[in-house]
């Protein structure tokens, strides 16, 4: 079973984003997703950029998997995302694309450019998991939403049909929920969106929504709305890799993310881990997705 790091969803400097990279080199991850999948107007990391840590991943022996965009709204995020396919095919294009959008699946078999399904494509029965492999999709990530016993099903059918694609579980970071047209960011600021002065910069972590009883409920990161809490499947990590799940994602909740990446790596060799990750990182739990349980529950069995 392979580890893979998730798209940073989190509007970082620049220098920032590539001192991570630079460390994430060295962690044992097989695969790593880059790009900007949040918000069009986070333009502090140019397509060269992405494509210069794409290359030093590479050379570092990673998988890398370029990210587009999740929600497009109009004709401008369209011709991004057919500027960044074709850039990616002129630059080598071996990789493989995580399409976050509809759009991005039809460009994608246009191009004859693989993809893998990113957790945004609700990917939810057996007539939609074929359709999207006819359609060249190599890899599907399971929908945060569902539980255990439907990716058992799934995986069931992909076994007995003989489809060619592998499956990936979304099993640490703040759950992507939802996106909008609108910027809450900026709202709370009271600010336009097309005059938001990008202070979701400020919020490297999101920015927390709390109910009045001062527990935090959902994450705010511009247009995109996360769990309050911290997805975590650790402890269900060998009952995912004995399902037959090929990969499963970590998700950057900040800068320190090696101690996460250890752990799950300490736990898919049959070691105990070091540490609890949500421990070191301080931050509250959740895995009732799994259990088919309200998402923010967190579920003490295995």
């Amino acid at each position: 079973m392979k580890l893979t790091l998730g798209s940073l969803l989190y509007f970082w400097p620049a220098a920032e984003v590539h001192h991570f990279y630079g460390q994430v080199a060295d962690w044992p991850v097989d695969v790593v997703y880059l790009g900007e999948s949040v918000c069009s107007r986070r333009r502090e990391m140019k397509l060269p950029d992405w494509l210069e840590i794409a290359d030093q991943l590479t050379a570092a022996g990673k998988e890398v998997v370029m990210s587009t965009q999740t929600l497009l709204e109009s004709e401008t995020d369209l011709r991004q995302l057919y500027k960044l396919l074709e850039a990616i095919k002129s630059h080598g294009g071996q990789g493989l694309i995580e399409a976050n959008d509809l759009s991005a699946v039809q460009a994608c078999k246009e191009l004859e450019l693989p993809f893998v399904a990113g957790a945004a494509i609700n990917i939810y029965n057996q007539h939609s998991l074929r359709l999207l492999v006819d359609q060249g999709m190599q890899r599907w990530c399971f929908p945060v939403e569902l539980s255990r016993t439907t990716l058992a099903d799934q995986l069931t059918y992909i076994q007995q049909q003989q489809l060619p694609v592998e499956t990936e579980v979304f099993a640490f970071g703040h759950l992507p929920l939802a996106w909008s047209a609108r910027c809450f960011t900026a709202r709370h600021h009271d600010l336009p969106k097309d005059r938001c002065q990008f202070v979701c910069k400020d919020y490297p972590a999101g920015l927390p929504l709390t109910s009045q009883e001062n527990q935090q409920l959902f994450t705010i990161n511009g247009i995109q709305t996360l769990s309050g809490s911290c997805h975590n499947l650790i402890r269900q990590l060998p009952d995912i890799q004995q399902l037959g799940v090929s990969h499963v994602r970590l998700s950057a909740t900040g800068t320190d993310m090696e101690s996460v990446v250890m752990a799950f790596d300490q736990v898919r060799r049959g070691e105990q881990p070091a540490s609890d990750p949500l421990q070191l990182l301080q931050l509250d739990g959740c895995n009732g997705y799994w259990f088919a349980e309200p998402g923010m529950t967190q579920v003490d069995a295995v």
